[in-house]
């Protein structure tokens, strides 16, 4: 976590809400968070959500918690009640081919930025997942697991997750041969199978090692090795958090 900013404290035991609490009772709001869901997969796109969640019992969402950690229909559950509840929301989708063109680190910054930008309400205060962003048009504080512990990040990490899981499964129908609906694009064993058997489709990113090997290409287009990937070893606990 970052700097809360001066005069603002944060109890312990606050729950997943207090961060909006603590700012607020310093004059902070209304206060934003944002997320992303697909930076680790190697296919499809990568979205980013937004959401300023009202004040009060109003903005309680029911079952609410970090995305990765809620089943499937928790998290629709979750999101209907956020896209009805939130003050404003937001997605963004930035495809395979312009996550190679900008690299992820870069289209994960510009997506945060895009789907902050996109909210109808103009936020006072924006909360990040982990890692602090600039250029959002209001200061914010980087939390590290925000969407474990703020309320409004984890209703982002909610829609950024939802909104990609849908997309993977009509991409499924597709293109069949690689089980997207299952897996969301992540590397598993079943999905690395699949690229080795076919070659990478359309909608797989080009700038990943594994897509690249599965290609028989080399360099990436920047003439460096290439995103990093999920090894065989970490399949299992990445299999979780695509789930």
């Amino acid at each position: 976590m970052s700097d809360l900013p001066r005069g603002v404290t944060l109890r312990r035991d606050a729950g997943l809400y207090g961060f909006e609490r603590a700012l607020r009772r310093s004059g902070l709001d209304p206060i934003a968070g944002v997320d992303e869901a697909g930076r680790g997969a190697c296919a499809g796109p990568l979205v980013a959500g937004a959401a300023i969640l009202p004040e009060g019992r109003a903005g309680v969402i029911p079952g609410l918690a970090d995305s990765k950690l809620l089943t499937e229909k928790a998290r629709e559950r979750c999101y209907s009640h956020i896209v009805r509840r939130a003050l404003a929301w937001s997605v963004v989708i930035i495809e395979p081919e312009e996550c190679d063109r900008l690299g992820m680190h870069v289209a994960n910054i510009e997506a945060l930025r895009r789907a902050v930008a996109l909210l109808e309400l103009k936020p006072g205060y924006v909360l990040t997942d982990g890692f602090p962003v600039d250029g959002l048009g209001a200061p914010g504080l980087a939390v590290w697991k925000g969407d474990r512990v703020a309320a409004c990040v984890a209703a982002a990490s909610v829609l950024a997750k939802v909104t990609r899981d849908r997309i993977m499964v009509r991409l499924d129908a597709d293109y069949p041969s690689y089980d997207f609906k299952t897996h969301k694009g992540y590397i598993t064993e079943v999905h690395s199978a699949a690229l080795l058997e076919h070659g990478p489709c359309e909608i797989h990113r080009r700038r990943f090692v594994n897509v690249r090997r599965a290609a028989g290409q080399g360099l990436d287009p920047d003439g460096q090795n290439g995103e990093s990937v999920v090894l065989p070893a970490e399949i299992a606990s990445r299999t979780e958090e695509s789930r």
